[in-house]
């Protein structure tokens, strides 16, 4: 018996004397699939939060480029953006780069300015806790360091990005609308919304010298006469509409005008009651479809960072673009002119958004997005667009990121919400603001030697 006892004892002090357990060395390890999964949780936090089209693209961009003004200053293959973006300046140095994991630090100021911009912080806690448990466990060293870091270059951004006079037009006046003029956009049915973001021109572009840079021509002189180019754009819509939905569903017209609505906030009524099914915006789609060719391509965390941070700045100034001719030429929806002059009952397949017609939000971002993908993946680019299965839509397939905007853009004529016009001169508008972010913003240095980021 006393043998054993001191035995026990033997051992109680033999463990107690062994040395405590060393924390973890082992690098972490950040994937694109991290990128894609936090991007994916902001997106769905934004179709709760309700934002509209130009705002939620500010979300986008924001974030991206503070991840990858980290990736920059450590990666040859590519080039800062300070200097070449308005007003934006260079991040703050790492001090060090034995403790610091890039990527890691990267991804964490991407999610520290996503939080900044959206409602509903409680819903990316969720996401950003597991995370950071799960990298304190793996390099508790490298973890702190790293974010640290992140934190550091993210208010360096908010910096910057609180100074492109988005909280100034917060508080401007809302949209008078001009019920005198029978070529004025007015309010649309059923909910007769206010004329969104009216002041969204005054926000500071990304790589554009001024929100008027790419002012399209003016779109068609109104007149009822039927013999006018206006009139007979009107027509085309009502009878488009027309010939499509008496096919119906199985019309391929239908088929790309539901596909492409990226509607954020659809007013839907029942008797009395009046609610909203909620969607992506548009710049969400292209951002689902950047996603979708950084997959295919198996492109790693950095690339994929640089494919995201290059087309949400197209996508952001496509709409700062796009918005400052909204409220230019200010012209009337084809649902108001068709209940008026032609036939009070037509409906549009599509809601109509609340803002003026011209040009088309959807032809100039996919235009510039579509632009801005191809300089990264090529031109015969095939994919299969999967981003609204979601909602309830099968999958699109494409030959090219070209042949994806050219349909973004018609599926507005085909919803009876644009005018040709509007379709046509809006995604020319928006490939010439894409070519000029690629021939005036240098992000990618093809002379540096490739390296392994992950």
């Amino acid at each position: 018996m006393f043998k054993k006892v001191l035995a026990v004892l033997l051992l109680a002090v033999f463990f107690s004397c062994s040395p405590e357990k060393q924390p973890s060395t082992e690098p972490i390890k950040v994937t694109a699939e991290d990128l894609h999964t936090s991007i994916d949780k902001v997106v769905e936090i934004m179709i709760h939060d309700i934002f509209s089209p130009p705002v939620a693209s500010r979300i986008f961009a924001y974030p991206n480029i503070a991840a990858y003004e980290i990736i920059a200053q450590v990666n040859p293959e590519y080039n800062s953006l300070a200097g070449q973006v308005n007003e934006l300046t260079p991040i703050p140095k790492i001090d060090s780069l034995q403790n610091v994991n890039p990527n890691l630090a990267a991804l964490i100021a991407h999610m520290n300015i996503s939080k900044q911009l959206i409602f509903s912080e409680d819903k990316f806690n969720v996401l950003q806790d597991s995370l950071f448990n799960k990298w304190e466990t793996i390099n508790k060293t490298e973890f702190e360091a790293s974010k640290a870091y992140g934190e550091k270059v993210a208010e360096h951004i908010k910096a910057w990005m609180n100074k492109d006079n988005y909280p100034q037009t917060r508080t401007m006046p809302k949209f008078t609308v001009d019920t005198d003029d029978p070529a004025r956009w007015q309010p649309t049915p059923p909910a007769y919304m206010d004329g969104i973001e009216p002041h969204w021109n005054k926000i500071r572009p990304f790589f554009l010298d001024s929100a008027a840079q790419f002012k399209p021509v003016p779109p068609p002189a109104f007149s009822m006469d039927k013999n006018s180019q206006f009139y007979k754009e009107l027509l085309e819509v009502y009878e488009t509409s027309n010939r499509i939905t008496a096919i119906g569903d199985t019309s391929e017209e239908v088929a790309i005008a539901k596909f492409w609505d990226c509607n954020p906030y659809v007013s839907v009524t029942r008797g009395h009651l009046m609610f909203a099914t909620k969607k992506i915006t548009p710049g969400a789609h292209w951002i689902g479809i950047t996603k979708i060719a950084c997959r295919k391509t198996d492109s790693d965390f950095q690339k994929s960072l640089y494919a995201y941070t290059k087309t949400s700045m197209a996508i952001a100034d496509g709409f700062i673009s796009c918005w400052d001719e909204k409220y230019r030429s200010n012209l009337i929806r084809p649902e108001t002119l068709i209940n008026q002059h032609i036939d009070e009952n037509w409906v549009p397949i599509l809601q109509t958004p609340p803002f003026p017609e011209y040009t088309s939000g959807h032809s100039v971002v996919s235009g510039a997005a579509a632009t801005a993908l191809t300089d990264i993946f090529g031109d015969d680019f095939s994919f299969d667009d999967d981003t609204e299965l979601p909602y309830g839509l099968p999958i699109r397939s494409f030959t090219s990121f070209n042949q994806a905007a050219d349909e973004a853009a018609i599926s507005r004529m085909y919803g009876g919400i644009h005018y040709r016009a509007a379709v046509e001169v809006g995604v020319g508008q928006g490939r010439k603001l894409g070519s000029l972010l690629i021939d005036k913003i240098k992000m990618k240095n093809d002379n540096a030697v490739a390296t392994n980021h992950e």
